[in-house]
């Protein structure tokens, strides 16, 4: 760039919507790469499902007829299979349910009284906490102990679907426990590598799913503070459903747009990513002033 050259305010603000613009466009694309890659793994996981609600349907076949014949070749009720052969047929399933679980974070093992899970939680590769869960089999399935977080809503989920549908219960409470480590992961980095930015204290709940925070914006020689509110409804996701950027009363009117362009960017991408976008903007138009 040539010495002395001279950029008009104008110009400048071009130049930031133009990066901004980008930036939004590559957190775009990395949103659709990483829902493309989630989306493969769930079909993944949907054939393994399959597959083992196959499994099932022939091991069911094969209990009724070894069930048509009991003791000296005798035809026996073939809806009473034996006791020995409904719990073969119990067994292969939970191990093929392991199976299939394990391709989503989830894993087990068999305990004397029934099945001990333990669910790993991750956000974009990176790997978090991993929380247990212990059940017992008889006489009905419940919950014996957990470290689920008190806040995470556990009895609802297992009320709704641990007596009917244990991978549906698993599947749920894998998602909520995913989300709410995707949020306080995001929170987290926005603390630890924008802390120059953000004015004051982040504001939390404990599940995350309510931010508030103040962060500096620069116009015109001058630093305005922006007002930030998300709000996660959906509990089992870690992007905000709403989301309030604010600015002062005597911020130039180009500042609204620029908390509009923030706005959209916080729904799209992750939070501390969006800073990253933020900062690059800013260190290139600094750069072209």
């Amino acid at each position: 760039m040539e010495e002395g050259k001279a950029y008009s305010p104008d110009g400048v603000f071009a130049h930031l919507e133009m990066l901004e613009a980008r930036a939004h466009e590559a957190a775009v694309k990395q949103e659709e790469t990483k829902q493309q890659e989630e989306k493969l793994a769930r079909l993944k996981a949907r054939v393994q499902e399959l597959r083992l609600q196959r499994d099932e349907l022939r091991a069911k076949v094969d209990l009724q007829q070894k069930g048509q014949l009991g003791k000296g070749g005798v035809m026996s009720d073939p809806a009473q299979p034996s006791a020995r052969a409904v719990l073969e047929w119990k067994i292969k399933s939970v191990k093929a349910m392991l199976q299939v679980f394990y391709l989503t974070g989830i894993s087990g093992k068999l305990t004397k009284r029934g099945v001990c899970f333990c669910i790993s939680t991750a956000y974009k590769g990176t790997y978090l906490d991993s929380y247990y869960l212990d059940l017992l089999a008889k006489p009905e399935v419940q919950i014996h102990r957990h470290s689920i977080p008190i806040f995470i809503p556990l009895e609802q989920i297992a009320k709704k679907y641990l007596q009917t549908d244990i991978r549906r219960f698993l599947s749920v409470l894998s998602d909520h426990l995913n989300a709410y480590a995707g949020r306080r992961y995001q929170a987290d980095q926005l603390q630890e590598r924008f802390s120059d930015q953000i004015e004051g204290t982040l504001q939390r709940n404990s599940l995350c799913n309510l931010l508030v925070f103040n962060y500096n914006v620069s116009s015109k020689s001058k630093t305005f503070p922006f007002n930030v509110r998300l709000l996660y409804g959906d509990l089992c996701c870690s992007l905000p459903t709403e989301v309030i950027v604010s600015c002062t009363p005597d911020a130039p009117a180009s500042l609204a747009e620029t908390a509009a362009a923030h706005s959209d960017l916080f729904r799209r991408v992750a939070l501390h990513e969006a800073f990253r976008s933020f900062s690059s903007a800013e260190e290139n138009v600094d750069g072209a002033s």
